[in-house]
Order: C-alpha cells, then structure tokens, then sequence
C-alpha cells in the first residue's frame, strides 16, 4: 500500500444501486465498509418475493456480490449486523445465515427495529477486511490475518465468534446479559443487565489479554430509552476503568439506540470495538510506533460526559452518535427532520475539523430516524453535506431518541493518511 491511504468507494451491477445517496462499499486501510443490504432484487429494484427467508437470503446475495466485486470472500467479513422488523424472525434469518457461513463465524450483532426502507423485513450490514486479508498464494507485506476469539467466561454462540481481531481492531459481538454458567438472562432489572453485558465485554478482553480501556467505541441498544439513565449508572462505575484513563477521564465514543426488542427479550444489548496492539500476527513485532487511543472534544459539537466526540487508533476516528443540537443552547435545533439531519451532520462536521480531517474522509454513516418515511427529506439535508453520496450508508427506524429528537448520526472517519498532503 502506498504512504497514502486513499478513500476508496466502489459499487458493482451485481448489487441494488442508487437507492440511496450513498456507495455500496467503502474501502481506507485494513477494511471495507459496506452500505446496509436490503433485499432488494438488483435487475428489478424492488422486493424479492417471498417472506424472510427469501429476503434474509437476498440480503446476503447482494452482500456477497460487493463482496465478490472488490476482489474478497465472504470469510473475509469481520462483522455482521442483522436488523429484523421481528425478533421472533430471527430463527428463519439464521438458518439462511448457516448457507452464507459454513465453517468460518463472523461477530455478529441482532436487533428488532421499528421500520426498514421499503417495508422490508430484515437488513444486513457488514464490516469486511481489506487487501491482506484475504491471503493470496504469494503473501503480501504484514501477511495480515484474522484472528478469531472465545472464551467460556462469556456467553457461547454457535452462529457468532465472540471477537475478530483485524489489523488493528477487534471487533466483538454484541452482548446480552446472558449468565456464561446458565446460559440464561441475569435476575434482575435494566442495572444488573447493564453490568451482566459489561461483565461479559471484560471477560472477553481479559482473554484476549487487553484492557478495558482499550475499547474505542460502544453501542449499547436498549428496550426502553427511559433506562438511559439507570445504564448510565452503571456506566459510570465500568469507565474509566484504569488509573491512567481515570487520570485523563477518559470514556469510549458511543451510540445509545432505542430497539423495539432484543434476542431473549433482553432489556440491553452491548457491542464494542477496541484497539488491537500493533495488527495481526504474524506481522514483525514493532514497538507500537506510538499508536495510541486519542480522544478529543471541542465545544464546536454538544459534549457529553460519558462520551468522547472522537476515538481515533490508528487508521479511523469513531465518532459517537450526534443528535440534531445546537452546541450553544444544548437545545434541539427549530424545524423539521431536514433541519435535524443538517444540525448533526453540522456537528460531524465540527468534529472531524477539530481532529485535522475534512468530511471526504468519512467512511460509514449510521443514520438513525424516528419514521422511515422521513428519509426523503433526511437525504435533502444529508446531500448538502455528502453531495457526491460516497460513504457507506445504513439507516434504521428507531422507536425513540434522546431529546425528542427526530433523527441522529454518528459515522467513521478516516484517520491519518485519510486527508490527502498539501503536497
């Protein structure tokens, strides 16, 4: 790879097309991060037939024909996130799920949301490694690889791996406060679900032999958005959790969504991203080159005590979610969704300036909207700030947001060589 890594954005005939102002797959280091796939026919453009196993198996067709297009397989995929309009679905989806991944297990997260675009059924997302990933028969620079993780500490599943490290991230599967003993959800509340699903996330870092504090980001999905206050509770006794972080108090960027239900009729679910040292063995063992977690705020953006703005390691910045607020008053900017979809997008913006980046360096953006049908004007706003549609899109209907807000955003950002030299 050359000294600069390019914002590389991509799509293929194969895959559903300009449904969207966005691109099918974006490309920056180590990974690929593909646009949501609905099961959309792509010769038709409409729905496939059926009921969700024929969409739940469309989904992953138009996922594996990205895939395909850029020259990777579908063991190359790091992360799923299968969003269902019913949870009860979910046994359906996986066995389409078994036909997609035979031997090698993504992370994998699942949600019931309150609406899908077009009225489908279920969506897919997915995070896919990037040029070594896959490795060819004459190896690349790094021989970059994936490393997969389970422990018995955390909850076993038979269709997930509990982390997938790559490059320098592993990205875990979301957990549920599930006891690892029984197999069962905790007694209890939201509080000792909350602690449970945190329980499990350090246990799978203690196997893996990395520190709480190295997680970078954190989205948690909560039945009912009145808990936040309650998880926060418990939130505030898990980070910082070090001396060191403590000292710069410092806590992960982070995503609070509300869900319409969640496997085993959890109240809380909770995945997480973190640092992973150097890369992927079996590259040489360096001395870190001074890759480190850096978190930044500006008073440009609203600020949040329990989360950072941007956590950057080494190659992307991940931005906690932003809701349409003015900085200043801390009060839901006047006007309708188009108006919310610029404010958060206005405060995407001040962040990534304030790290030195500019908003062709974003990625993936997760957009996430109180009524679907709203999205034709949240893409009025959105176009005024992604006017050539390149990152990664996935939008969901939530039954909630904070503030009574109508819509919030949160998205990855390039770092480093993302932004292109003066010279």
């Amino acid at each position: 790879m050359s000294n600069y890594n390019a914002v590389s954005a991509k799509n293929t005939d194969k895959a559903p097309k300009n449904i969207g102002p966005y691109s099918q797959t974006v490309a920056f280091s180590h990974y690929n991060n593909l646009s949501a796939q609905l099961p959309i026919n792509p010769e038709t453009g409409k729905l496939v037939e059926g009921g969700i196993k024929e969409q739940a198996n469309q989904c992953f067709k138009n996922i594996e024909a990205v895939v395909n297009s850029i020259d990777h397989v579908m063991n190359d995929i790091v992360r799923i996130t299968v969003y269902v309009k019913n949870i009860k679905d979910v046994d359906a989806v996986d066995s389409v799920y078994r036909t997609f991944f035979k031997t090698y297990l993504p992370t994998r997260t699942t949600v019931e949301v309150s609406e899908l675009q077009m009225d489908a059924l279920v969506q897919v997302d997915a995070l896919v490694s990037h040029d070594e990933g896959t490795i060819p028969d004459a190896p690349q620079s790094g021989d970059l690889i994936k490393l997969t993780n389970n422990t018995q500490n955390a909850p076993m599943d038979p269709l997930s791996t509990q982390a997938v490290a790559f490059s320098h991230y592993n990205n875990l599967s979301a957990q549920l406060p599930i006891d690892p003993k029984s197999g069962r959800l905790v007694t209890g509340g939201v509080k000792e679900q909350a602690a449970q699903c945190f329980k499990n996330i350090k246990a799978i870092l203690e196997s893996l032999d990395v520190p709480f504090d190295d997680i970078v980001k954190i989205n948690i999905h909560l039945k009912n958005f009145a808990d936040v206050e309650a998880v926060n509770e418990v939130y505030s006794t898990v980070f910082p959790d070090s001396a060191i972080a403590r000292a710069v108090a410092y806590v992960p960027a982070r995503t609070i969504i509300a869900v319409s239900d969640l496997p085993m009729g959890a109240l809380i679910q909770v995945e997480a991203a973190v640092s992973h040292g150097d890369g992927t063995p079996p590259q040489e063992i360096e001395d870190r080159h001074g890759l480190i977690l850096e978190a930044n705020n500006t008073d440009k953006a609203p600020k949040d005590a329990l989360a950072t703005q941007t956590v950057a390691f080494s190659h992307y910045n991940h931005l906690s979610a932003q809701l349409p607020l003015d900085p200043e008053t801390g009060e839901v900017v006047a006007g309708g969704v188009k108006e919310q979809t610029e404010q958060c997008l206005k405060n995407i913006k001040a962040i990534i300036e304030s790290v030195d980046h500019v908003m062709e360096d974003v990625v993936k953006v997760n957009v996430f909207v109180k009524n679907i049908s709203d999205v034709d004007s949240v893409d009025e706003g959105y176009k005024t700030y992604f006017n050539n549609g390149t990152p990664a899109r996935t939008v969901v209907g939530v039954s909630d947001l904070p503030n009574g807000a109508l819509v919030q955003i949160d998205a990855v950002v390039g770092n480093e060589e993302g932004t292109p030299p003066l010279v």
